[in-house]
């Protein structure tokens, strides 16, 4: 790996980034239980996903980029939390980098400028689960002022054993 620092631009993402989306997603549904998916997906059936998160609204999907190969490093989303009426102010966000891109701050970008997104939307709270044990993702939930609010105890069953998932809130 190159000790170069990368120049990283982070934009809202368009239909264009689906497939490199699903490829990075996919990773983390093969590989760990981060995300409580058990089967990859193919890029059709990740565009409704993408839809439903337009560049204006509550539900954002803001990407990472290099800006040389224009490779994407990552992703920040923010999400339906429930899809009762009286959970409209409240959104789940989410973050996934790909694996070589951790600690060189793009997720602080991306949180960065999802928040900054966000500021104006009619927004309460925002809620993170994340899977145990992921210190790394626990801190950067942190620094944006999340506070842990719980923990749900072998609520997902993944590669043969249960995981536990903390949440996290955020006054918006």
């Amino acid at each position: 790996m190159s000790s170069e620092r990368t120049e990283v631009q982070v934009r809202p993402g368009v239909e264009g980034d689906l497939g490199a989306l699903t490829d990075l997603y996919n990773h983390y549904v093969r590989e760990t239980p981060i995300t409580f998916d058990t089967a990859a997906f193919s890029p059709e059936e990740r565009l409704p996903w993408l839809l439903s998160h337009p560049e204006d609204g509550p539900h954002r999907l803001m990407v990472a980029t290099d800006t040389d190969s224009q490779r994407i490093l990552g992703y920040a989303t923010s999400s339906a939390f429930r899809p009762k009426p009286a959970y409209a102010t409240s959104v789940e966000v989410t973050i996934y980098l790909a694996p070589d891109a951790g600690g060189r701050g793009i997720g602080t970008l991306l949180y960065k400028a999802l928040f900054e997104a966000l500021a104006g939307e009619d927004l309460h709270r925002a809620y993170a689960g994340i899977a145990q044990p992921n210190e790394a993702s626990a801190r950067l939930h942190e620094r944006f002022g999340f506070r842990h609010v719980g923990t749900y105890r072998q609520v997902g069953r993944k590669f043969g054993r249960y995981w536990d998932v903390a949440w996290y809130e955020k006054e918006l």
